[in-house]
């Protein structure tokens, strides 16, 4: 089964961080993976997983 997409707002929500740290942190090349959906951003469950357990092995 496929799991949903997260948006920019479910995302900054989750991890508390606000949606404009989000867009730059993708210009930047930093933060979870990030898919472009048409016009939309959105993040996959397991890519943030994925990112928020490297952020606690740095």
């Amino acid at each position: 089964m496929t799991k949903k997409l997260l948006s920019i707002e479910d995302l900054s929500d989750f991890l508390g961080v606000p949606k404009g740290t989000l867009y730059q942190w993708r210009t930047k090349g930093y933060g979870p993976a990030a898919v472009r959906v048409g016009k939309y951003v959105r993040y996959r469950p397991e890519d943030v997983d994925t990112w928020l357990d490297g952020q606690e092995a740095a």
